[in-house]
C-alpha cells in the first residue's frame, strides 16, 4: 500500500491560517542546517530584529516560542503568575476564557470580567474590579478576539493598569501585522502573537515580547516556573548572545518561513499593510452587505481582517453553504464558535489573503450559490 497526500489548492479566507506567499513556501524548502549553526544563529538575530520592528518595541526580551500562539499565551502567563497571585482577565470570547484557564492552572486567583461576545471591555469595568482587587499582578485581555472579530482599544486601559502598579498582558494573535499594534507606546508589558494570521507564515511559532517591568517580575519570582519548556529563565539564553545555550531544537524550516514572511512585511511597510487590510475590509463589507449579510460587531470596534457576519435570512443551512464554498469553489471561510455556532461566519482577509481578488472570488461564488 502506498500513501500519498495531495491536498487541493484552497483559498484561505477563514480565521487562520491564511494563504502563504510563494517566497515563504520556497523558504521552507531551503536545505536544513543545524539549529546552532552560525548561519542559523544569524537568522535568529534577524528574526528577532524584525519582530521588534513589527511589534514597535525595543524590548530586549523579544523572541519566538517554538510552538503556536496558544503556547505564546501560556509563556506569558506561566512566567508572570505564581500560586497566590491575583490577576484580572477580561473575557469577551474564546481566547479570554482560555487565559482564565491557564491562570487558574498557575494557582492564581482570577478576577474575571465578562463582556458579551462581540463587544469589548470598557475601561470602567476594569476600574470597578481594581477597586475590589487593588493590587493585581497583571491585567490580561485580547486585542483582537478571533472568535468574534472584536478589536479592543488598549491605551486608556493601559494607563489605568499601570497606575494600579500592574502589568498589562495582551493577546495579539489576530492583530499583529493587520492593524495598528504599538507595544512600547501603549505600555504593553507582555505580548504574544502567532504566525499564521496576518503574517501569512505557516502556523507553529509564537513571537513574544516582555517589557523591563515584566522581566523584573520574572526575576523576582519566589517559585520555579511551572513549565520547563516555556521557562524564560532557560529559553531566553537560546535567543541571545553570540554563544547560544542549548535549550531545544528549533523548527528550522518554520523559522526560515517566518524570516521570509517578516521580510515581506517590511518591504511592503507596516503602515501600508495596516492600510491595505482596512481598505480591503471596506470593499468586502460593501459587497457582503449588498448580499444581505450584517456584522456582529459595531463599526467602531470591528476588526478589519476578521469579519464576523450574520448570514442573509435566505440561507437556512450555513454549514451546507460553507461546504459548497469549500468543495465546489475551494474557498474556506470559518463558522461561528460557542453561542454563535451555526449563526455567523468568520471571514478572514489576512496577509496574503487580503486582496480584492480574494473578495471577488468569494462574492462571485456566493452570488452563484444564492
Amino acid at each position: 500500500m502506498s500513501y500519498t497526500f495531495n491536498p487541493q489548492k484552497r483559498f484561505l479566507m477563514g480565521p487562520g491560517p491564511s494563504d502563504a506567499h510563494p517566497r515563504v513556501l520556497k523558504a521552507m524548502s531551503t536545505p536544513l542546517i543545524g539549529h546552532l549553526d552560525p548561519q542559523f544563529v544569524q537568522m535568529m538575530d534577524e528574526v528577532k530584529d524584525m519582530v521588534q520592528q513589527t511589534f514597535l518595541t525595543k524590548n530586549e526580551l523579544t523572541f519566538v516560542v517554538s510552538a503556536p500562539g496558544s503556547a505564546g499565551m501560556e509563556t506569558c502567563l506561566v512566567n508572570l503568575l505564581e500560586p497566590g497571585d491575583e490577576c484580572i482577565i477580561c473575557v469577551n470570547g474564546v481566547f479570554g476564557g482560555r487565559m482564565v484557564d491557564i491562570a487558574e492552572r498557575c494557582g492564581a486567583t482570577v478576577h474575571r470580567i465578562d463582556t458579551p461576545w462581540g463587544e469589548v471591555t470598557d475601561v470602567n469595568q476594569i476600574k470597578s474590579v481594581i477597586e475590589k482587587c487593588p493590587d493585581p499582578k497583571l491585567v490580561a485581555l485580547v486585542h483582537a478576539e478571533t472568535s468574534t472579530g472584536a478589536l479592543q482599544p488598549l491605551q486608556e486601559i493601559s494607563d489605568l493598569v499601570h497606575n494600579a502598579g500592574s502589568l498589562l498582558v495582551v493577546d495579539a494573535v489576530t492583530s499583529w501585522c493587520g492593524v495598528p499594534l504599538k507595544v512600547d507606546e501603549w505600555g504593553i508589558d507582555a505580548l504574544y502573537s502567532g504566525t499564521q494570521k496576518n503574517l501569512s507564515a505557516p502556523p507553529g511559532l509564537s513571537p513574544v515580547s516582555f517589557s523591563p517591568r515584566a522581566v523584573a517580575a520574572l526575576e523576582n519570582r519566589k517559585s520555579k516556573v511551572q513549565s520547563w519548556f516555556l521557562d524564560l529563565n532557560l529559553v531566553k539564553n537560546y535567543w541571545s548572545g553570540a554563544k547560544r545555550a542549548y535549550h531545544h531544537t528549533a523548527p528550522v524550516s518554520s523559522v526560515y518561513a517566518m524570516h521570509s514572511a517578516l521580510s515581506l512585511v517590511l518591504e511592503e511597510g507596516l503602515g501600508n499593510r495596516w492600510e491595505r487590510h482596512q481598505n480591503i475590509h471596506q470593499y468586502l463589507r460593501n459587497e457582503l452587505e449588498t448580499l444581505g449579510f450584517s456584522y456582529l460587531v459595531k463599526a467602531e470596534n470591528r476588526l478589519p481582517n476578521l469579519n464576523s457576519v450574520y448570514l442573509p435570512k435566505s440561507i437556512n443551512d450555513e454549514a451546507k453553504v460553507r461546504s459548497i464554498l469549500l468543495n465546489d469553489f475551494n474557498i474556506e471561510v470559518g463558522g461561528g464558535l460557542g453561542d454563535f455556532a451555526g449563526k455567523i461566519w468568520r471571514i478572514g482577509i489576512m496577509g496574503e489573503s487580503c486582496t480584492k481578488n480574494h473578495v471577488n472570488m468569494l462574492i462571485g461564488a456566493l452570488k452563484e450559490i444564492l
